[in-house]
């Protein structure tokens, strides 16, 4: 322990410090070397980017860096969402069916694709926590989470070791058969103990407008990377072009790459 938290404390000093003193290419180069380095480290905010993630990353990694998880009392009692369910044709139809029929695809850098359909997601371990959701957009409200653990998942796929990031799909829309939206985590969120893939909400089935049949969520960052109506899980190496030509401004739907809080 006291070793790691020296090597943290060496990277995010040295970090600062190649800050502080204007030395950007030296921070840059710091931040290669230990692989902390975001997706979003091109354009304008590209060194800003770099520095928060780089300084952020160290210190937020491992079992130790727990969201702070809350008592039954302190759920709220509205729980804000934002924007309505797929409108498209596929997901009406398998949620008239009670996504009886729907399936979580697992494929890219794993050994053992697959897909899963919510009963046997229901069946693997799970986890019943209760966090904090901060929205981009200043609310936030405090729920109760039911999932499996994406751990799990990544285990039993056979996640590989060149595997950089989590990429998570929604129902696609017309035109974008994988959604306009999407995310993605790196790979110490994704096996971090407290990411989960929910399928229930304060105790009943995740409502329609909080994602149901399946969401991601994080605890650790901000709302927007907690996506919902999830389709698809890809394990890539790189989130180069993904999304181009959606009008993003940035690798995830107008938001900066990391959401941590």
């Amino acid at each position: 322990m006291s070793k790691l938290l020296s090597r943290r404390q060496l990277i995010t000093t040295g970090l600062a410090t190649a800050a502080g003193a204007s030395g950007v290419v030296v921070a840059a180069r710091l931040a290669d070397r230990y692989g902390l380095i975001p997706p979003d480290h091109n354009g304008i905010y590209g060194v800003g980017q770099t520095l928060t993630y780089a300084l952020q990353r160290p210190l937020m990694t491992g079992h130790a860096s727990m969201a702070r998880e809350f008592n039954r009392s302190d759920i709220s009692k509205i729980c804000p969402v934002n924007g309505p369910p797929p409108e498209n044709e596929t997901y009406q139809r398998l949620q008239a069916g009670g996504f009886a029929d729907w399936r979580l695809t697992i494929d890219g850098l794993v050994a053992r694709p697959a897909s899963f359909s919510l009963a046997e997601l229901m069946r693997f371990p799970s986890r019943t926590p209760i966090t904090h959701q901060a929205c981009e957009e200043g609310w936030s409200f405090i729920a109760e989470c039911t999932g499996v653990p994406l751990s799990y998942v990544l285990n039993l796929v056979g996640a590989l070791p060149q595997a950089k990031y989590v990429m998570f799909f929604p129902f696609g829309e017309k035109g974008f058969p994988l959604g306009k939206k999407w995310g993605s985590l790196d790979m110490a969120d994704a096996w971090h103990p407290q990411t989960l893939l929910a399928y229930a909400m304060n105790g009943q089935e995740l409502p329609a407008p909080h994602g149901a049949p399946l969401r991601v969520r994080v605890p650790r960052q901000l709302g927007f990377k907690s996506l919902k109506y999830l389709s698809r899980i890809t394990l890539t190496d790189t989130v180069k072009n993904i999304g181009k030509g959606w009008g993003s401004s940035s690798p995830e739907h107008g938001f900066s790459w990391y959401g941590g809080i």
